[in-house]
This record gives structure tokens, C-alpha cells and sequence, in this order.
């Protein structure tokens, strides 16, 4: 910003540059994915963006962009974990592939997602394919999370099930532990019996 007293040259210069800045910052921001947007979008020059750009996807961050593929496609989620955790953990790689300016479409970063749950979510993944939705990461994450919730629940009630039906609590246990109780009684009645005879 030119100082107050600066002449009518220079400030018309200034105002000029101002201009041409905010248009070559328009055109920049617009050209570029929502994640770059946000993160670009305070900068106050076009030649800062353009130096963190740069940065970002010089030469030194290919091999980052590679390491960053990598990961993804090698995360598997293990049983008995959070599939919230997960997936969170999973969407954090997929924006880091997008600022160093890698392209993975919505279909396959959902795909990507679903290829890495266990087993315990073959089910969800079947009907998946045969209803043929198209989640956002959002939708997919608020239906894994519901599948979780449903089989938490129907371990539970196989638990519950499996205990009742073996446990002491059951109608063949609870006959078992009566006659022990009535044979132990009888047999005290009987020995004190005896004692009286003698």
C-alpha cells in the first residue's frame, strides 16, 4: 500500500498491480480442487500461491505423493477395531493425495475404503454392489458405523443365547443343582437318624 504523500504515479501503479493480483488469484483459486481452495484461498499474493504450489508439488514431493498411494492401498482394517476410527483414518490419506495433487474420483476412494474393511463386513460390502449406491465418504462412513452398531448387538444376543442355554441358569441346570441339593438333605437326614438309633 502506497504511503499517503506517495505521488498520483505510484498509486495509480499500485492500484494497477492490485488489480491484475486479485484477478490472476481469482483465476488460480477457481482452477484448483476444494482442498487446495481452502487452503489457499487467505494468501494475500497470486506469487505466494504460486510459490506454495511450488512447494507442494515440486520434485522433493513426488515421493511423498507415492508413499502417500501406498499407504492407502495397503491399509486393511483389522477385526474387533473402530470402523469410525478407520475410515477417518483412511479420508485423512485420501486429502493428503489431494493436496499433493494426486486424483482419486469418488467411486474409487469409496471402492478404496470398502476394499480395506476385514471380513466381519462382507456382508455390508455384498450389499454394496447388488443395491448399487453411490455413497459420498460421509454417507459411507454413517453406514459403517450402523453396520458396526447392528453386529455389536447380534454378538451380544449370540452371547446371551449361548450362556442361557448352557449356563446354570437353564432348565437342565437348575434340575441338576436341585437333585444334588435334595440328595444332600436326605443324606444329612439319614445320619442323623442313625445317631438317634444308637
Amino acid at each position: 500500500m502506497p504511503a499517503a504523500n506517495a505521488s498520483l504515479e505510484l498509486r495509480d501503479a499500485h492500484r494497477r498491480w492490485h488489480k491484475a493480483n486479485e484477478m490472476d488469484k481469482c483465476y488460480m483459486l477457481a482452477s484448483m480442487s476444494t482442498m487446495l481452495r481452502h487452503r489457499h484461498a487467505a494468501m494475500a499474493t497470486a506469487t505466494a500461491i504460486m510459490q506454495n504450489l511450488t512447494n507442494l508439488f515440486g520434485t522433493r514431493n513426488r515421493a511423498t505423493k507415492s508413499q502417500a498411494f501406498r499407504s492407502i492401498m495397503a491399509k486393511i482394517m483389522k477385526e474387533a477395531t473402530s470402523v469410525r476410527d478407520h475410515v477417518l483414518e483412511m479420508i485423512s490419506h485420501l486429502n493428503q493425495i489431494e493436496v499433493l495433487g494426486g486424483t482419486i474420483d469418488p467411486k474409487s476412494q469409496v471402492t478404496i475404503i470398502l476394499q480395506s474393511l476385514p471380513p466381519s463386513f462382507q456382508q455390508f460390502k455384498l450389499n454394496f454392489e447388488m443395491n448399487k449406491r453411490n455413497y459420498s465418504l460421509v454417507e459411507l462412513l454413517t453406514e459403517l458405523q450402523s453396520a458396526e452398531d447392528l453386529m455389536i448387538q447380534a454378538k451380544a444376543t449370540m452371547v446371551s443365547l449361548t450362556y442361557h442355554s448352557s449356563g446354570p441358569r437353564s432348565g437342565a441346570g437348575k434340575k441338576k443343582v436341585t437333585n444334588e441339593v435334595i440328595a444332600k438333605a436326605a443324606k444329612g437326614k439319614e445320619r442323623k437318624g442313625n445317631k438317634k438309633k444308637i
